[in-house]
C-alpha cells in the first residue's frame, strides 16, 4: 500500500519532504519511483527548475543517481541542462551537472559548450568547493578523453591549488601531479 501511494506521488511534494532541508529527504524514494517508471522522468527534471533551492538540490542528486544508472535516460535532457540549468547559481545543480557531463555521451557542440562552462566554474578559487571538486574531476575526465588540453588543464588546476578550501587545494595537487 505504501509502495504504490509513493509511486504516484507527485515528486515536487515528495522532494519538498523528508527531515532537514539540509537532507536528502525522499530521494530514494523518487528514485525508486523513476526506476519503476522512466516515463517520470520529465517531472523530475520540472523538480530541477523548481523555485524551492532544496526541491532543485534533491532533483538534481536524484537525476545524477539515475544518470549512473541508466544514462541513455538522461542523455534526452542534455540540451535543456546546458541551456536551461548551466547558468543556475545553486551549488548543488552545478556540482551534480559537472557528474552528469562525464556519464552521457555528448555531441561534438554540447561537449564544447560544457568545456567552456566547466572552465568558467574555475577561473575563479571564488567557487564553492564541492563544484571546484566536481568540476575538476569532469575536467580531468574529458582531458583524459582527448578533449581538452593537458596544458589548459594544468593552468587551471595551479590557480585552484590556491582555492580557500585544503579538500579543492589537495585534489587540484592530486590532479595536477596525474598530469606529470
Amino acid at each position: 500500500m505504501y509502495y504504490d501511494t509513493y509511486m504516484n506521488e507527485p515528486f515536487n511534494v515528495m522532494l519538498a519532504e523528508g527531515g532537514k532541508t539540509n537532507s536528502l529527504g525522499r530521494v530514494g524514494e523518487v528514485i525508486e519511483a523513476v526506476l519503476s517508471n522512466h516515463d517520470r522522468l520529465d517531472e523530475l527534471y520540472s523538480c530541477m527548475l523548481n523555485d524551492d533551492d532544496w526541491i532543485k538540490m534533491r532533483a538534481a542528486d536524484a537525476m545524477e543517481k539515475i544518470c549512473r544508472l541508466h544514462p541513455n535516460w538522461v542523455e534526452p535532457y542534455t540540451d535543456t541542462f546546458i541551456l536551461g540549468l548551466n547558468n543556475d547559481p545553486q551549488p548543488s545543480i552545478q556540482w551534480h551537472l559537472a557528474q552528469i557531463y562525464t556519464q552521457v555521451d555528448l555531441s561534438d557542440s554540447q561537449r564544447a559548450t560544457v568545456i567552456l562552462w566547466l572552465e568558467s566554474i574555475l577561473s575563479t578559487t571564488d567557487v564553492d568547493w564541492i563544484v571546484a571538486a566536481n568540476a575538476m574531476t569532469a575536467l580531468k575526465y574529458f582531458t583524459d578523453q582527448g578533449h581538452y588540453t593537458a596544458e589548459k588543464m594544468r593552468e587551471i588546476f595551479i590557480l585552484q591549488q590556491k582555492h580557500s578550501s585544503k579538500s579543492v587545494a589537495k585534489k587540484a595537487s592530486k590532479l595536477l601531479s596525474e598530469l606529470m
